[in-house]
């Protein structure tokens, strides 16, 4: 008999690899939706859609009877122009709907999908679980709090689960780093600084690995595992792989951190009273300010995962589905 799965965020990109995934390995995959969701892709998986809104826990209706396993991927992710409220409505409040619902259901592990955000600047690299939490921002906020939610949940209302921070996530279907690739690509990318903070990336394929391991792995109940890919590197090292993927030379040209940061500022204090987004914001300056490296060993450990994609080889298979959509 398959093994019954249910996964929020199904349609956002690491959802839907994971729908997909979870569909090759035999499970039977259901998806919770909106109205104003696309699910032709989904449904042409086999998965199934359940619409509903976790905000409003009758609109689910049995969706989790008899049910293995919750992936709890949906979040309203960091952009500009999202409010506190927004962020905590879906990460605090969804959270905490989905886990009632989940322990009324009594389904049998619950794996909530965090992030690596929640530790905020990264002091003493690689980071371990252990260390503080430290959320520099409302996103980093709300899914903290969205963890330790859950965390209690697992502790005190006995309900089985794993927490999951996943690292700097890429692959075909995200967009999150095609600004990268486009300025890389057709020369415009300009370092800020140095380029020597450390930065960490994740191919989509092996993250979900790491999330199926953390619904099977009996012994996980009740932790936290960072998964990530295998190494971290600094930014400018990063730059000149991308360049060699894209066969274009590797940026040289920099440009002072201090100016930049002041720009930024004054950005901010002329367009948020207006209520228009700046073009440029410090949160925007932390992917070239911020160390972010990470020790994925307790996921190694405690859970078998290994990280199957090289980073070479992933970023070749995201600049060729970029390519391919039209992207760069």
């Amino acid at each position: 008999m398959k093994k019954k799965v249910f996964v929020t965020g199904a349609t956002g990109f690491t959802g839907g690899h994971l729908c997909r995934i979870l569909v090759d390995k035999g499970y039977s995959v259901g998806a919770l939706v909106r109205k104003s969701s696309k699910t032709n892709e989904l449904e042409k998986l086999g998965v199934k859609p359940v619409v509903g809104d976790l905000a409003n826990l009758n609109s689910l209706n049995g969706a989790l009877e008899d049910i293995d396993t919750v992936f709890h991927v949906a979040a309203a992710y960091r952009q500009e122009g999202i409010s506190k409220e927004q962020f905590w409505k879906v990460n605090v409040d969804g959270t905490r709907a989905l886990l009632e619902f989940a322990n009324q259901s009594k389904v049998k592990r619950f794996v909530h999908c965090s992030t690596v955000g929640v530790q905020g600047e990264i002091k003493n690299p690689p980071a371990k679980e252990s260390d503080p939490y430290q959320p520099g921002d409302h996103y980093q906020e709300s899914k903290m709090e969205g963890e330790k939610l859950a965390l209690k949940f697992f502790k005190e209302r006995g309900l089985d689960g794993v927490v999951v921070r996943p690292v700097g996530i890429f692959g075909p279907g995200d967009l999150r780093f095609l600004k990268l690739f486009k300025f890389i690509n057709n020369g415009k990318f300009r370092m800020i600084g140095k380029g020597d903070v450390l930065y960490h990336l994740t191919f989509v394929e092996d993250l979900v690995q790491g999330i199926i391991l953390a619904g099977q792995k009996k012994e996980a109940s009740g932790n936290i595992y960072t998964v990530g890919g295998e190494e971290f590197m600094t930014l400018k090292k990063l730059v000149a792989l991308i360049a060699e993927t894209l066969n274009k030379p590797v940026p040289k040209k920099s440009i002072p951190l201090k100016p930049v940061y002041i720009a930024a500022v004054m950005c901010e204090t002329i367009c948020r009273p207006l209520g228009i987004e700046p073009p440029l914001y410090r949160r925007r300056l932390d992917f070239f300010t911020k160390d972010r490296a990470f020790d994925i060993s307790k996921a190694k450990k405690e859970l078998g995962y290994k990280p199957q994609v090289p980073l070479k080889q992933g970023l070749k298979i995201t600049a060729k589905w970029y390519k391919e959509n039209n992207l760069i």
